[in-house]
């Protein structure tokens, strides 16, 4: 055919039309289904489908507006027109299709407006009326050192708060940044997602407190409800849930019979008691270290030495133990200061949501009885559904378990009722990373970096996808203007990966040697031994690539030493002291070694059993079949890690860029792992 006739021929049957208006309700049909799934908690994979079949129906839509016309009798074939009939045939589907176009461009103007409402949410939900954000409280009080005091009164009143189920309250860790008063209320509302602020002031002299509260409907200044409390410190107890209560009846939030009687409980008659409670939770909110954690055991152990029966410090101390326990000191010692807590917390008071969490969590983090814990988690979301803990702990769970949309879903949650939490979102972003859906990964960064745009942890992050993806440029791009600060382990840790596959070891060696001659952590003690040794092993692994064998082998004995000395500590390792053992002998050349440690770690941590780490660990066990010539060891099982998700996934690019695999590299069966496309 005669391309100009045929150019004619698509407009008299109304093609490009047709293309036009497919391509417009193609648009509005994704962006919708990106919008409401979410909502529903709908998996991505319904969203990619969605997509995969408008892109499939394309061609289809314009052979059909090819054969067929619309008629005011019908849809009838193109050929069996007469030239008068097609004429109006024409005009009628011309009609059809500029309708469309116009509704569905309509549609998306009124999407547009209202995705800019002052309250209206990123995900496409409004912001519910009864929502609520508790700014940090003003302490008024002549003695500074009674901050404690003050932070403590504010997160008792969040947390009675967040067990009434008809209110959506955001999580102290977001509104803690900023101030007790913010000058712009809906700008703070709109970027907690809330229409409502509670502001407050705390005032303690001597055995006084004076407690002021008011509920701010932030769209307008609104002063929905204000009152004062002054009480002795004898009669403090109880003031929160009576906060809790009128700020719920202000809203219109109805209480269950079960939250009512949950705020009428209170903690303990025993001013001291209390006092000392208060000091554990202000620390035990937001600890920095194992100092701070220790310090919180303290002030909790101070609680129920003065009021035994004080249930909810014991179920504090449950909490505090158990995250001592699974983080830094897994001894026999610390597992039984759990138990114990947990016995006598079971004892006082079985049914307080707080000794119901301890419990779940010493399920979880001491037992390691995943499938119990998720159960037992699930049913406390039901009571608990503002408790951002439970769902950050059940999208971790649900992480190791490798229910891996579930766990996005858990994250996405937790997220709505705490949007200004870093390491969230940071979580989010490791269950995409994980499945390899490195574009969600991404964007779960981008939104991050929106919020904090010099941030260095997210940074690294993202660069670290680059990575994975084998796109350096990009990766160097983020990182070059990176400072690390002494608690930035995990950005000079991705900083070391960069030069470790740009193949310029000794770029990050400076960085890596002025870092520990800053810190001196062998001397002074002053970081977490658990950040220490892998960077002692990565910088002997520089070295080594460099052909400094001898420096390397000393930092190599360094970690060696102490990972040696942190496994007779703690006898309950998981894994992860013998995988990181298996690395540093490794890298000392002692193959027999290697291997026995990290067969070690994965018969403790299989994959089976944590979806997210045990495949790590055959990771490690590849790296060392490679270092060692078991090339069809090597091989055959980084073929299974790569159709496998798990943490930090191995990928092509990563096989054809990391030194670690270059033995590899003349066997026809790497290579071809290393051309596989890329997820």
């Amino acid at each position: 055919m005669n391309p100009t006739k045929f150019l004619t021929e698509l407009k008299r049957r109304d093609v490009y039309r047709a293309a036009v208006a497919y391509g417009v309700v193609a648009w509005f049909l994704t962006q919708l289904t990106t919008q409401v799934f979410p909502f529903f908690e709908i998996p991505n994979s319904a969203v990619r489908f969605v997509v995969i079949v408008l892109a499939v129906g394309f061609p289809i839509a314009m052979l059909l507006s090819w054969v067929y016309e619309f008629t005011p009798e019908g849809v009838v074939r193109t050929e069996d027109l007469d030239p008068v009939e097609a004429k109006s045939a024409q005009r009628v589907t011309g009609r059809i299709f500029d309708f469309v176009i116009i509704g569905v461009l309509l549609l998306v103007i009124v999407m547009f407006i209202v995705g800019r409402l002052p309250f209206y949410r990123q995900t496409g939900e409004s912001i519910p009326e009864k929502s609520i954000a508790v700014m940090p409280f003003e302490n008024l009080s002549e003695e500074k050192t009674n901050a404690y005091f003050v932070k403590g009164i504010q997160d008792e009143i969040l947390t009675h708060l967040a067990k009434i189920g008809a209110l959506k309250v955001i999580s102290r860790i977001s509104t803690q940044q900023y101030p007790p008063r913010p000058s712009n209320l809906s700008e703070v509302a709109r970027q907690l997602g809330v229409a409502n602020i509670l502001e407050g002031s705390v005032q303690k002299a001597t055995d006084h407190v004076h407690i002021n509260v008011q509920l701010i409907r932030a769209a307008t200044d609104e002063h929905l409800w204000a009152d004062s409390y002054d009480r002795k410190l004898e009669n403090i107890f109880g003031v929160e849930a009576e906060v809790a209560g009128a700020v719920a009846a202000a809203l219109n939030g109805k209480l269950t019979a079960t939250e009512q009687q949950a705020l009428e409980q209170k903690p303990t008659k025993n001013p001291e008691a209390y006092d000392a409670y208060l000091r554990g939770i202000a620390l035990s909110s937001d600890p920095n270290n194992i100092e701070d954690i220790s310090t919180a055991i303290q002030a909790f152990e101070e609680a129920v030495r003065v009021d035994p029966d004080f249930a909810a410090a014991w179920a504090m101390l449950v909490q505090m133990h158990s995250d001592a326990y699974l983080w830094v000191d897994a001894t026999q010692s610390r597992r039984g200061a759990a138990q114990r807590s947990l016995e006598t917390a079971l004892r006082l008071q079985p049914d307080l949501p707080e000794v119901q969490i301890a419990a779940a969590t010493y399920q979880y983090k001491v037992l390691g009885d995943f499938e119990g814990a998720r159960r037992s988690f699930e049913q406390l979301h039901t009571k608990l559904p503002n408790n951002v803990d439970i769902l950050d702990t059940l999208g971790t769970i649900t992480l190791q378990q490798g229910r891996w949309d579930e766990s996005r879903a858990y994250f996405e949650k937790a997220i709505w009722l705490n949007p200004r939490n870093r390491g969230l979102r940071a979580e989010a972003a490791f269950v995409r990373e994980a499945t390899r859906d490195f574009l969600g990964t991404m964007q779960c960064y981008d939104q991050a970096l929106n919020i904090w745009p010099d941030d260095r942890m997210l940074t690294a992050l993202k660069a670290s996808v680059f990575q994975s993806l084998g796109e350096l440029d990009q990766a160097d791009a983020l990182l070059k203007n990176l400072q690390p600060s002494a608690k930035d382990s995990l950005v000079i840790a991705i900083i070391c990966d960069q030069a470790k596959l740009r193949r310029r070891y000794s770029d990050a060696i400076p960085l890596l040697q002025n870092w520990f001659e800053a810190n001196s952590p062998d001397q002074s003690g002053s970081l977490p031994r658990f950040w220490v040794d892998p960077l002692w092993k990565t910088l002997g692994d520089l070295q080594r690539l460099s052909g400094d064998v001898v420096n390397a082998n000393a930092n190599y004995a360094r970690a060696r030493d102490e990972l040696e000395q942190m496994l007779k500590e703690a006898p309950d390792d998981k894994g992860s002291i013998s995988a990181r053992l298996a690395g540093v002998y490794a890298g000392l050349g002692d193959s027999q070694l290697a291997m026995k440690y990290i067969e070690r770690a994965m018969s403790l941590t299989p994959a089976s059993k944590d979806a997210w780490t045990g495949p790590e660990y055959e990771e490690t066990w590849a790296r060392i079949a490679a270092r060692f010539g078991q090339k069809d060891l090597a091989i055959s099982t980084l073929e299974h890690l790569l159709k496998t998700p798990y943490r930090g996934p191995v990928t092509p690019a990563l096989l054809r860029l990391d030194p670690d695999f270059d033995a590899l590299r003349s066997d026809p069966a790497f290579q071809k792992l290393c051309e596989e496309k890329q997820p």
